[in-house]
């Protein structure tokens, strides 16, 4: 292992093949002032696991990803990569340790084309003289991008139009796409997919679906929409009121098991072994 500037941040990029999961989280809290968003999250995200985060309005979600994502930082708790405790000072450390996030903004530059987005922050330079010059490689950036939306079965009328041509969805794709591209290890998906429509967001799901079979890699699936995470989770959680309401397998979830975590009814203790904790 070793470290690297901005926070106490963990770089290695070859995680072993088995042990903790890839990501831990224990007793993540956060307020803002009177209001607590957090109060004692413990989360675990499995290699390989898509892993889903819901709840209504309020409920902690977002705080959570901010603080996954290194936008945020926690009043307390801990957060482990692989076994390893890290602390993200700004998005540049969960970057180094493999972290992407994808938003519900449809966070791209429009007036660049999707391979410059792909690349936007780490371009590709050109060979030789005018490379150490500063001059970008273009055409690299957009065959590899080109391939990379390739591998993740995306596709755009050009790789080298300008992104404010290309549809919701399209825009969203370009997005996952680079996510997956830089993401090493974990990619955050924060409603990914509360802008689309109905045809596009299952394009958003299945980009989900082959970010971790063709990319290998672990996921944590944000949305307050049951019908979007009983498609595509591995594994759901639902917070209420910023706590763990439930904790439980795909083949254990349903729609009505969800919801009334959401909404905070009492379940007996002996409901198939998932975890509840109820209301406040």
């Amino acid at each position: 292992m070793s470290r690297d500037g901005g926070g106490d941040v963990t770089t290695d990029t070859s995680p072993p093949a088995s042990g903790p999961p890839v990501l831990r989280a224990t007793g993540v809290a956060k307020a803002y002032g009177h209001v607590t968003a957090l109060r004692g999250i413990d989360f675990e995200l499995d290699r390989g696991e898509i892993h889903a985060l819901v709840g209504d309005n309020g409920a902690g979600k977002s705080t959570f990803i901010k603080i996954l994502s290194g936008t945020e930082r926690p009043d307390s708790g801990t957060i482990e990569i692989d076994g390893q405790p890290v602390r993200f000072a700004a998005p540049s450390d969960a970057q180094r340790c493999g972290i992407e996030t994808v938003y519900q903004d449809l966070a791209i530059a429009e007036s660049l084309d999707a391979g410059e987005n792909v690349f936007l922050g780490r371009e590709r330079l050109r060979p030789g003289p005018l490379g150490r010059l500063g001059f970008v490689d273009r055409r690299a950036m957009r065959r590899e991008t080109a391939a990379h939306l390739s591998d993740l079965g995306i596709r755009l009328p050009s790789v080298g139009s300008p992104c404010e041509a290309l549809s919701g969805g399209q825009k969203q794709a370009v997005a996952v796409a680079r996510a997956a591209v830089w993401g090493r290890r974990i990619l955050l998906m924060d409603e990914p997919a509360a802008a689309l429509g109905v045809r596009q967001t299952r394009q958003v799901l299945d980009l989900i679906r082959r970010s971790r079979d063709e990319k290998g890699l672990s996921i944590i699936f944000v949305s307050h929409n049951v019908d979007q995470v009983l498609a595509v989770a591995d594994r759901v959680t639902v917070l209420r009121l910023g706590r763990v309401a439930l904790d439980c397998d795909r083949d254990t979830a349903t729609l009505e098991l969800l919801t009334r975590a959401m909404s905070g009814f009492a379940m007996s203790p002996e409901s198939r072994g998932q975890v509840f904790t109820g209301g406040e």
